[in-house]
């Protein structure tokens, strides 16, 4: 999963520097937009819909895969 995360992470914002425990925020410097970009693209590859109270609680990469997993979602 983390590669899947690597590579949209990287078609959006062009940051491909990932590890369970990169910020989004303090690592990447992502600002909202680019954070709402991102989960924009999950929700499209997914085929899912993120409410906006979850998306703000995935501050790390671990938290994006943790929040996939949780909602069924497992192979990519």
């Amino acid at each position: 999963m983390l590669e899947f995360i690597r590579k949209i992470i990287y078609q959006v914002t062009g940051k491909s520097t990932l590890t369970y425990d990169t910020d989004f925020v303090q690592d990447l410097g992502l600002n909202s937009l680019d954070i709402m970009n991102v989960v924009g693209a999950f929700e499209e590859y997914f085929d899912v819909e993120i409410p906006n109270r979850d998306v703000w609680q995935m501050r790390q990469v671990k938290d994006v895969i943790a929040y996939m997993e949780k909602n069924g979602i497992t192979e990519v």
